[in-house]
């Protein structure tokens, strides 16, 4: 997929602020917020597809995001 600079810029800047939030929650005790496993899978995700979506991870480490809330329901 090409990106246009302005794209790539937007992708860069939303990858760092999830990148910030994953880092930030590291320092925060899960038991402290709701469903910290599943926050933190979902920033886990988000950081990986959009790392696919600007080039740096190959699409084949692609984690399926669906699947892992599926069972989070049951």
């Amino acid at each position: 997929m090409n990106l246009t600079p302005v794209e790539r810029e937007r992708i860069t800047d939303s990858l760092l602020k999830i990148q910030s939030a994953r880092a930030t929650l590291e320092n925060v005790d899960d038991s402290k917020y709701p469903n910290a496993e599943e926050i933190e899978s979902c920033l886990e995700s988000a950081d990986q597809q959009l790392k696919i979506a600007l080039g740096y991870a190959p699409a084949e480490t692609e984690v399926n995001p669906v699947s892992d809330f599926e069972d989070s329901d049951k």
